[in-house]
């Protein structure tokens, strides 16, 4: 086809023929399409980026987690070990006589007997009633709270933990006591033995912040600084607090520096007079302690060995809470932990006596391997077993559990 004059004299000046224009606006025009059809796509990754974004919001808004629980139990194992393996099952082998650690003191044979104390009980299933919706709810000295499943008393994040650098004292117990208000229950603020006076303030900020949802507890160091403590404990507003009088064991004698001791009736009787908050006594494995307990005034008591860690060969508290209840149940509150992994075994405990639980070392490696959310996750957990056991039990309301339940 032959050329027009002005083609070639566009042509011959540099320039561009109509053909040409035409044929550059349709490679632009193909670029601009392509451009806009990968900036469709980035659009559209980040409108999906947005929507999971508004979800995992929306999620936690409504107390469902957006974690899931091999995601807390991984990062909890990387930022533990050694200190804890994060096991499938925390049982206490691989930690045994770990102590300071994870582990059951010398042998590990009281962390055990946690355990096999709640194994040798079974649920009898019962499957022919009404229980459509069982009741978790309970009420411990005028504080509601959603399940009968409470943090144990844990801290030491450096001695105990082995995470320097890794966790602060601070996040730890934002996890433990925030956690366990977005599950609609309460986290105790631990004072470690190691711990001067200025550590166990920084945790009591945070029992300060959730003002009349979190409690406290103290080791047994001499009475004045337990008086001095109690003190804090109220301007931070907790509805009541605990002395672990189980604490007063080889391993934290051993500590230079240190006074803590077992307590006379007449120490005990001080500390209960010395304040109008509620006094739970932590510790409590016999019949004679728990009627003493409520001689030197005491609102309530944990059966607990402390988790195996301070007396070796130590039955489990399953082993004692029902003689323990028999005596005492209806005159003072009873708590028990040790052991306590699913919602079944908080049934059990329930159903042996204790009015509520206190859950240890699952907790830990909630807030260590999730925070608030961590935590939260494995109490709603548990509170799901919980619904499950108690309605294939035929239990309507643990506040009325029923010791036929067990075989």
């Amino acid at each position: 086809m032959s050329q027009t004059r002005d083609e070639q004299e566009i042509r011959s000046e540099g320039g561009f023929s109509r053909r040409d224009f035409i044929k550059t606006a349709a490679a632009v025009g193909a670029g601009v399409l392509a451009v806009q059809a990968v900036g469709g796509v980035r659009e559209a990754n980040a409108a999906e980026e947005a929507k999971k974004e508004a979800a995992a919001a929306t999620a936690a808004a409504a107390g469902k987690s957006a974690l899931k629980l091999d995601q807390v139990l991984k990062v909890a194992r990387e930022k533990m070990y050694p200190r804890c393996r994060v096991c499938p099952e925390c049982d206490g082998v691989a930690c045994s006589g770990e102590v300071p650690g994870m582990g059951g003191i010398d042998s590990g044979a009281a962390f055990r007997n946690n355990l096999t104390a709640l194994e040798k009980y079974k649920l009898k299933m019962v499957t022919f009633h009404e229980v459509k919706k069982p009741d978790t709810s309970i009420t411990l000295f005028g504080v509601k709270l959603s399940m009968p499943i409470m943090s144990a008393v844990t801290g030491g994040v450096t001695y105990n933990m082995g995470l320097q650098g890794k966790v602060s004292e601070e996040e730890y117990m934002e996890g433990i006591v925030a956690g366990c208000i977005q599950a609609g229950t309460i986290g105790f603020a631990a004072d470690g033995i190691g711990d001067p006076l200025a550590v166990y303030e920084t945790r009591l900020k945070t029992v300060a912040k959730y003002r009349g949802q979190a409690a406290a507890q103290i080791k047994p160091r001499t009475q004045a600084e337990i008086i001095e403590r109690i003190r804090l404990i109220e301007q931070a507003g907790a509805p009541f607090f605990a002395i672990d009088i189980d604490s007063a064991g080889r391993a934290s004698r051993a500590l230079p520096g240190r006074t803590v001791e077992p307590k006379s009736l007449k120490q005990l009787k001080e500390i209960a007079k010395s304040t109008k908050l509620p006094f739970i006594i932590k510790g409590i494995m016999t019949v004679d302690e728990a009627k003493k307990a409520i001689d030197v005034g005491a609102a309530g008591i944990v059966v607990s060995n402390h988790g195996g860690r301070v007396l070796d060969h130590t039955p489990g508290s399953a082993q004692v809470l029902a003689a323990i209840a028999d005596s005492v149940k209806g005159k003072i509150v009873i708590l028990s932990d040790g052991g306590i992994r699913y919602g079944a075994d908080v049934l059990k405990s329930l159903a042996l006596g204790a009015d509520a639980v206190l859950v240890g070392r699952p907790l830990i490696r909630g807030s260590v391997g999730g925070g608030p959310e961590g935590v939260a996750l494995i109490l709603k957990k548990m509170q799901g077993e919980l619904v499950v056991s108690m309605t294939l039990t035929g239990t309507a309301d643990v506040k009325k559990v029923s010791r036929s339940i067990l075989v």
